[in-house]
């Protein structure tokens, strides 16, 4: 088994469930973790402004090849909505660019988040990582340089009120892949007819993950030994355990990993499944096809016997 090996030699392969602090960007919080395990190769499951705290999965070695399920899953959000304020951001980070009176109770509120559930057309922000002829959209805001943006369509499929104090909403938001809370935050302060901005973001779970189940802090991280920090790593097949699996035996394991197909493996429906050999160790992802045929989809880095 090839691996991600640190300074003292120690395989540095899995998953850590990283509680993001506030004031630093979600690569600045991905690179101190690397460091902090002395990993040469690392990534996240999807982006969190400086603004927001809250969960950021980390990977390292070779669990970064099936880190694309987690960018595709569900997040969920504690937000915060601050009526009667606009920014050039939609965030308090931003410039203020209007403030209006704020009129709306509970029962407006409410009927104005109804507007919001289920598959919603969203623009995205200026102040976003979306590139535009290989420029980010952030930079070119920057330089006061506003660019045409496609709507994209996202999906909530949650959005409740947790508490009204004020002018301040605080709301809880599932939702999928791309979506945009401090858009999101936005729209609902236009629809009240006052506009709005993002106050506060928590991310609380990212799929199956949630940040009180072992998420830890960066400050956490530096206080802990080489050998605990170690331990907090999950599994690389952790992240796709909402798969189906299947088990191979050694002659199956030496054909799919030179990359031939399987023929004849029944009692699975079509899809993408995780794959472990004959040890119960985890191979990586296949795609089960139509007639019992199964191929590679992505798989860890292997000794082929």
């Amino acid at each position: 088994m090839k691996g991600t090996r640190d300074s003292r030699g120690s395989t540095v392969d899995g998953v850590l469930l990283l509680d993001k602090p506030q004031a630093i960007s979600s690569n600045a919080a991905l690179r101190t973790a690397q460091r902090l395990f002395g990993a040469s190769k690392a990534g996240h499951t999807g982006t969190l402004d400086p603004l927001a705290t809250g969960l950021l999965p980390v990977c390292f070695g070779e669990a970064t090849k099936f880190s694309q399920v987690l960018l595709h899953a569900e997040k969920t959000y504690l937000a915060r909505v601050l009526l009667g304020l606009t920014t050039s951001t939609g965030d308090l980070e931003g410039e203020v660019t209007g403030r209006a009176p704020v009129a709306a109770d509970r029962s407006a509120v409410e009927a104005v988040l109804q507007h919001f559930i289920g598959e919603i057309m969203q623009i995205p922000p200026m102040y976003s990582a979306i590139k535009k002829d290989g420029q980010p959209l952030y930079k070119l805001a920057r330089a006061g340089r506003a660019m045409p943006r496609t709507p994209r369509k996202v999906v909530v499929s949650n959005l409740s009120i947790l508490g009204l104090s004020g002018p301040e909403i605080e709301l809880l938001v599932t939702c999928s892949k791309g979506t945009y809370i401090r858009v999101l935050a936005e729209d609902i302060g236009r629809e009240l007819g006052c506009g709005g901005c993002l106050s506060a973001l928590r991310r609380t779970a990212v799929g199956r993950f949630t940040v009180d189940e072992g998420a830890v802090t960066l400050q956490q991280l530096e206080a802990l030994t080489p050998q605990r920090r170690a331990a907090l790593l999950l599994p690389s097949d952790t992240l796709v355990a909402s798969l189906p699996r299947f088990d191979l035996d050694a002659e199956q394991v030496r054909r799919i990993m030179r990359g031939q197909a399987l023929d004849e493996v029944a009692g699975l429906a079509p899809g993408l499944t995780r794959i472990y050999g004959p040890e119960r160790e985890f191979l990586g992802l296949a795609e089960a096809m139509d007639r019992g045929r199964m191929v590679a989809r992505r798989l860890r880095s292997q000794e082929i016997g």
